[in-house]
């Protein structure tokens, strides 16, 4: 079904506007099939870009399946270091200017953007990930229950280990990553209350490098397999490829994030000591969002996905932990306890 909502520009116009796009942020576009000029689905990419194996590359993922089912032209744009505020909404205004519906910020970071950016184009759905703070009738608050699926990383990672030490690494220290950690922490604990978890923040705010810096999180993953820890799991975007590889060079388990990281060709030399990631459905969040706008319904509104929705969950691409019977079971009756409700798992 065609959009109802639409948005056209003429082409003067949308030339100068690309220029306006490429000097706040790289961008790519793909050509489709739209025959009146209008545009689909655009994202703006959170730090670390496309081509972070995980967070990023998920949103790209789901910008992809919707420009293969409608036959549109997208857009992608990459953000750049030190930018502000002023710079993320630009980069929406100008992306909301060139007639593409809905547009999408990757991140917590684009909250005030999308905020300014949907006041200005009321005719055009908003989306951001990973945040719900913004309340507007145009602008949809794609999120998801990261704990739930951390709490599952966290029983497998205290089935799994032998030295009883297991590892967080968090990107940044923000509410957002609170979530992973302290899923997991819990998942550990329910599972094996002896054995210890070690949490580290790569950094305090995202400026930092916290999650764009595999560099970081080879340092601290070393740190905590120092420590004899022989399971480690990152939530630290781009930053967790380093944990990952700090983990295969010392032979012990690394739990992505995300993304399913086992599958992700970038990581395929260390795909033997990814046992599993605590993936969520990014791709299928912002996919349903051009979905709803092509069908003439947008969502709006807090959007969650959870492990009853199957938005979050466990990767099973190695086989070591798919055909393990007994880590298998302990996860399924987990995730059936906390669907029902009787594990009521913390996000703090």
């Amino acid at each position: 079904m065609r959009r109802i909502s639409r948005i056209t520009v003429a082409g003067a116009a949308t030339a100068s506007l690309a220029l306006a796009l490429s000097a706040c942020g790289g961008t790519s576009t793909s050509s489709g099939s739209d025959s009146d000029g209008d545009k689909g689905l655009a994202i703006a990419y959170d730090v670390g870009g496309k081509g972070d194996q995980s967070f990023n590359d998920a949103a790209y993922a789901g910008l992809e399946q919707a420009k293969k089912e409608f036959g549109y032209e997208t857009a992608d744009v990459e953000p750049t270091d030190g930018e502000t505020d002023a710079d993320k909404e630009q980069r929406l205004v100008s992306l909301a200017k060139q007639g593409h519906n809905p547009v999408v910020g990757v991140g917590y970071a684009y909250a005030a953007a999308i905020k300014s950016a949907a006041e200005k184009y009321p005719d055009t759905t908003f989306g951001i990930v990973d945040d719900a703070t913004i309340e507007s009738k145009n602008v949809a608050d794609l999120v998801f229950n990261e704990e739930q699926a951390s709490y599952l990383a966290g029983v497998a990672a205290a089935k799994s280990t032998k030295t009883d030490t297991v590892g967080f690494v968090g990107g940044v220290d923000i509410p957002l990553i609170h979530k992973f950690q302290a899923g997991f922490a819990q998942g550990v604990k329910d599972t094996d209350p002896k054995v210890k978890v070690l949490s580290q923040y790569l950094t305090q705010t995202a400026e930092e490098g916290g999650f764009s810096s595999p560099d970081k999180g080879k340092t601290a993953a070393e740190g905590q397999i120092e420590k004899k820890a022989d399971v480690v799991y990152a939530a630290a975007g781009l930053s967790g490829q380093g944990v990952i590889e700090a983990a295969a060079a010392k032979k012990i388990w690394a739990i992505g994030v995300d993304s399913d990281q086992y599958k992700q060709e970038a990581l395929a030399k260390y795909k033997d000591y990814i046992l599993t990631s605590a993936t969520k459905d990014v791709a299928k969040a912002v996919y349903n969002l051009a979905k709803s706008v092509e069908d003439g319904k947008p969502e709006t509104g807090i959007v969650r996905g959870d492990l009853k929705s199957g938005e979050v969950g466990l990767s099973d691409s190695n086989p070591k932990f798919a055909d393990d019977a007994e880590l298998q079971a302990a996860i399924k009756t987990a995730k059936e306890k906390i669907i029902s409700g009787e594990i009521k798992v913390k996000s703090s």
